[in-house]
């Protein structure tokens, strides 16, 4: 998946200024996709000479005028094209896990602490996407929403966020557990 196909789907729920999205992107799709602000202006420009979504100028008075986009008959029709192609299989690259296999050799704390940060921060993580998916949810219980609610697709998208971050949590924790163990039972040998 590219950028492109994240910004666009973004885009089909309405109308967003650059800043919008950017503030869409950090609670919804963040959970998917990650991308800075600037990296989020660069393809709203491209898909813009594109033709994929077209931009406005609004003037406002007491503050900077600025551009709202949404997606193009074009767009549309390059979102369901990629909803059509073959898959291809998730991968994982993550600093953390090469920090992980080497821990035994080049020493446990510093990993360790970052197991442990990075458990904290899925933590924060599930706490804000179960905000999320409250709010989506409205006053219908889960499985009423997910039967007849609106705006399935990104309901789905944050229980899946949700999922990943709990697993990440949980591995983050057992192995901080793990390395701190071994490295107990490393001091009490040498101590002997």
């Amino acid at each position: 998946m590219a950028l492109r196909h994240a910004v666009l789907a973004a885009l089909l729920d309405g109308e967003f200024s650059g800043y919008e999205l950017a503030k869409s992107f950090d609670i919804g799709v963040a959970n998917f996709w990650h991308a800075s602000p600037q990296q989020l202006y660069t393809e709203l420009a491209k898909l813009e000479r594109e033709g994929l979504v077209e931009g406005r100028q609004v003037v406002q008075e007491a503050r900077p005028n600025k551009r709202l986009f949404q997606v193009t008959d074009a767009g549309r029709a390059e979102l369901e094209a990629f909803a059509a192609a073959a898959v291809k299989p998730s991968v994982i690259r993550d600093d953390l896990l090469v920090k992980v296999q080497t821990a035994d050799r080049i020493g446990t704390a510093p990993v360790i602490a970052q197991l442990e940060e990075r458990a904290a921060a899925a933590d924060a993580k599930i706490d804000l996407l179960g905000r999320v998916l409250r709010k989506m949810r409205g006053d219908l219980g889960e499985e009423e929403f997910l039967l007849r609610g609106d705006a399935i697709g990104g309901y789905l998208t944050c229980l899946r966020g949700i999922a990943f971050e709990q697993g990440h949590r949980d591995w983050c924790r057992r192995s901080a557990a793990i390395l701190r163990e071994r490295e107990g039972l490393t001091a009490r040998a040498d101590e002997h």
